[in-house]
């Protein structure tokens, strides 16, 4: 079987997808030069190291909701699951280059969505953790399939304002909530009683007791 070797070079964020989307590119080596690899149908679990980087006191304030206080972070930060991610590599010897797109998230109901927005700069540290199935010329000629075994990984420090610069094209100077129907109920009558034309204004309302 070839041993297959895997590299994330680059990411940008994809434009007028239906979605917000990224685009890893992967460069991935198929062992023996020359050696014919038919296809390969790759799956891609990406974690989100969250201890290999530091955080400034700001990053730490904005990221209490997932980890608490900071004295607490020596027990609290861990790795976490970001997402799953899939692509068909195309027949090719040596090596190739394909795009592993990434559906993003904008719910701050995800962890990493709460994550990514906590962070101001700097590069976000991520896992790629590779398995699925290699499809190769054996050495008689014929199609062999192989596993790919779970020990091929890459990292990658992905950078926060790609990012932000992703959600800003999608959702400009916005962002999304998502709540239980039963208090969407209650804050729709909320805004009708109290005749406000946005939900900006309801909630701006409702916050202001709080800033008082």
């Amino acid at each position: 079987m070839p041993d297959l070797q895997f590299k994330i070079e680059s990411a940008e964020s994809v434009p007028f997808a239906a979605v917000p989307m990224l685009a890893f590119r992967l460069h991935v080596e198929g062992g023996s030069l020359g050696e014919a690899i038919h296809s390969i149908a790759l799956h891609a679990q990406i974690q989100i190291e969250t201890p290999r980087r530091r955080y400034s006191a700001a990053d730490q304030e904005r990221l209490a909701d997932l980890f608490g206080e900071p004295e607490r972070w020596g027990q609290t930060l861990r790795p976490m699951l970001w997402t799953h991610a899939d692509v068909t590599v195309p027949a090719f010897a040596g090596s190739v280059t394909v795009d592993l797109r990434v559906p993003c998230s904008f719910d701050f109901n995800l962890a990493a969505s709460k994550y990514f927005y906590g962070l101001s700069d700097g590069d976000i540290p991520l896992m790629f953790l590779f398995s699925g199935s290699c499809f190769y010329a054996g050495a008689n000629g014929g199609l062999e399939v192989a596993p790919i075994p779970w020990s091929k990984e890459a990292r990658f420090r992905f950078p926060v304002g790609v990012w932000r610069e992703m959600m800003n094209m999608y959702y400009p100077n916005s962002a999304w909530l998502r709540i239980r129907q039963d208090v969407f109920d209650r804050l729709y009558q909320y805004k009708s009683e109290a005749g406000v034309a946005t939900w900006e204004e309801a909630l701006e309302r409702l916050l202001e007791p709080v800033h008082a």
